[in-house]
């Protein structure tokens, strides 16, 4: 079997001769307690396919809304959004499980709202599976699409949909009846048949309780080194942007490379030091 990969000397899509080994919604399920699950946030066909031989799950998150349109939240981003982008990410690449953010809207009224919605996500995109934030509120809602044949991915603590009710995006357990009830969330999600939940913005020792109290993977982001897995922006962890969030670790900072590189080009166009022969043209000899 083959799968489409992006030829990036043209920007065509060409069928590659690589057998198609994605991974599966059991093989992340069966991963609790063992080798940490690596995920990250693709948007776009060239950059999944670079994250993709890393990474276990590529994330199509709703954050794209701040990362690429310039929105002040993940509210105001639209599933014909998440669907674009999602199939991008498909197409960019073969290894690892793509999973596409429901946005704020999309899900929330009623499971059959949510089935539509998750329904047209697969379909559009060729997706493994969706994500949705909420709790306790969420399992009726989790356990019709499960049933349905609809994977899904949990999403508890710091949910950026809700920041209008939170508040903003401070840290979320430091109170006791906060603390219980987010274990209940944990613990309600699992039950109600997510394959892993994502652990956003908790304080540690209740990040580590939620991983010890389910039998799905924990996905840390901004949780503790004990969940069963990491997601970062990938925006964020490349430097992309000068503020960014306490538990981000940047890896590098591409901003200033590309801040310098973009310098040099301007100065050699005023300069009339580009093109050269070697970028042009010339007549045959």
């Amino acid at each position: 079997m083959s799968t489409f990969q992006i030829d990036t000397a043209t920007s065509r899509a060409n069928p590659t001769p690589a057998p198609m080994k994605r991974l599966t919604v059991p093989a992340i399920r069966a991963a609790k307690g063992k080798t940490p699950v690596v995920v990250l946030t693709a948007y776009t066909i060239r950059m999944a396919q670079i994250l993709d031989p890393h990474c276990d799950m590529l994330l199509v998150g709703d954050s794209l809304g701040q990362v690429l349109y310039g929105l002040p939240s993940s509210v105001p981003v639209s599933l014909d959004m998440m669907i674009a982008h999602g199939a991008a990410v498909v197409r960019g690449s073969y290894h690892s499980l793509v999973v596409v953010d429901m946005p704020f809207g999309s899900y929330e009224e009623s499971p059959e709202q949510a089935f539509r919605s998750a329904a047209r996500v697969l379909k559009e995109t060729g997706a493994a599976a969706v994500k949705l934030e909420g709790g306790a509120a969420m399992a009726e809602t989790i356990a019709f699409l499960t049933a349905r044949g609809i994977p899904v991915v949990g999403h508890v603590g710091l949910t950026p949909q809700a920041v209008n009710v939170l508040g903003g995006y401070g840290a979320r357990g430091r109170g006791q009846e906060e603390y219980a009830r987010l274990i209940d969330d944990a613990k309600a999600v699992a039950q109600a048949g997510a394959f892993s939940l994502v652990v956003e913005g908790v304080i540690e020792p209740l990040a580590i309780e939620m991983t010890r109290a389910i039998d799905v993977p924990t996905i840390g982001i901004g949780g503790s080194v004990e969940c069963d897995g990491q997601v970062l922006v990938i925006d964020d962890m490349l430097g992309m942007f000068d503020r960014v969030p306490r538990f981000v670790k940047k890896y590098e900072q591409l901003s200033e490379k590309i801040d310098a590189a973009v310098a040099t080009y301007a100065a050699d166009v005023r300069e009339r030091r580009f093109p050269t022969v070697d970028q042009t043209y010339q007549p045959r000899k």
